[in-house]
């Protein structure tokens, strides 16, 4: 067992430092430098696209919200799930998980990047907080969660569903991208309205 164990490891070993080689593969390290990652070089190169794209989009739905009259900023917290068991979440994504015991609001993890040595903000859930004044000492609070497709992950929805439990926000909005001809619209789907199985 322990020689199989060992000779699968220098065959994991051999092919990484071939790939490491290969102009076919992108090869880096984790934050220590010590859990080491490689990638096709096609795939990292549609990832740059694919994340300049969602980028690009999430500029224009912050300019979209404050041309409708709103504050926007970047909500740098999360949300810190905690669940009673161990067990597995169901994997219907349109379902609640049962075993959710309960969250907290944190703030998003900090990122380091260990080739460029700088530390950059966490990515915050939803992506921004969006206010507007309704009148003397009343607002409307919301947040904005931008995704390309609209679709967001059973932990999202699980996380959208505590803000809403906990009236962090009034509203969760999803903005989403709709083509009308070759230009580019801006969709917004009430989280209440899309997914009110996360809100029983």
């Amino acid at each position: 067992m322990a020689k199989e164990d060992t000779k699968k490891r220098k065959e994991k070993i051999l092919r990484d430092i071939k790939r490491a080689g290969s102009s076919e593969y992108e090869t880096s390290w984790d934050e220590g430098g010590i859990i080491l990652k490689q990638k096709k070089k096609v795939n990292v190169g549609r990832g740059r696209k694919a994340k300049a794209a969602g980028a690009r989009f999430e500029l224009k739905v912050r300019k979209d919200l404050e041309e409708k009259g709103r504050v926007v900023d970047k909500w740098s917290n999360n949300v810190d799930l905690e669940y009673a068991s161990s067990a597995s979440t169901p994997t219907n994504a349109d379902a609640p998980s049962e075993d959710l015991k309960s969250g907290r609001i944190v703030p998003a993890k900090r990122k380091f990047n260990f080739f460029s040595k700088v530390m950059t903000l966490g990515t915050g859930f939803p992506d921004f907080i969006s206010i507007q004044r309704i009148r003397d000492g009343t607002y409307s609070v919301v947040g904005v969660e931008v995704k390309m497709n609209g679709t967001l992950s059973k932990i999202e929805k699980e996380k959208c569903a505590f803000y809403l439990k906990e009236k962090t926000f009034s509203e969760i909005l999803i903005a989403r991208m709709e083509k009308n001809g070759r230009k580019i619209v801006v969709k917004y789907d009430n989280f209440r309205e899309r997914y009110p199985k996360f809100l029983e």
